[in-house]
């Protein structure tokens, strides 16, 4: 799931690359392709490879007291959010890579971030949708705090109001 172009590019790179076939499955949201922060610099390109996880590098370790998992275009609304309302006790960290899950990574940013106390999962799709059970499994032993829609038939309410309404709710969970 990823969040830049260069993410995307490096993981079809990769895909192509490799000795082995298995499917590849991408979560890319239209909205993306058009999004003022979605960016990339060339050496972004041509200097780094796929990231399955990606830390939040404007977070001080020292000053952070929760960290927020999340994988997709969520974390724009998030950090926007976070400069909006001036927050520094929050960290948000980009699942790019769900399976296999990246538990090692996952491992180095929770050390890293050791005196936080709460540990969430950011999501936009409905509970019973979305990476949210298959995260929780892998980080079972975080006792994650799941943050986002309830449980739906429909991975959307078709009414713009009432999604922007649930889109609030969640940042308002967090904030």
């Amino acid at each position: 799931n990823t969040t830049t172009p260069a993410q995307q590019f490096h993981v079809i790179r990769r895909q192509l690359k490799r000795d082995f076939r298995k499917p590849l499955v991408c979560f890319t949201p239209k909205k993306l392709l058009r999004y003022p922060s979605c960016v990339s610099k060339i050496t972004d390109f041509t200097k780094t490879n796929f990231q399955e996880v990606i830390d939040d590098n404007k977070a001080d370790a020292k000053k952070i007291t929760r960290v927020a998992f999340c994988s997709g275009k969520v974390y724009y609304d998030l950090i926007e959010r976070r400069e909006k309302e001036g927050a520094e006790d929050i960290a948000f960290v980009r699942l790019e890579q769900l399976y296999p899950f990246p538990q090692k990574q996952v491992d180095a940013i929770v050390k890293k971030y050791s005196k936080a106390k709460e540990h969430l999962f950011v999501q936009e799709e409905p509970e019973n949708m979305g990476p949210w059970r298959f995260v929780d499994k892998c980080m079972r032993s975080l006792n994650l705090k799941y943050v986002g829609r309830e449980e739906a038939a429909s991975p959307a309410t078709g009414f713009a109001k009432r999604h922007a309404a649930e889109n609030e709710e969640i940042m308002t969970t967090i904030f």
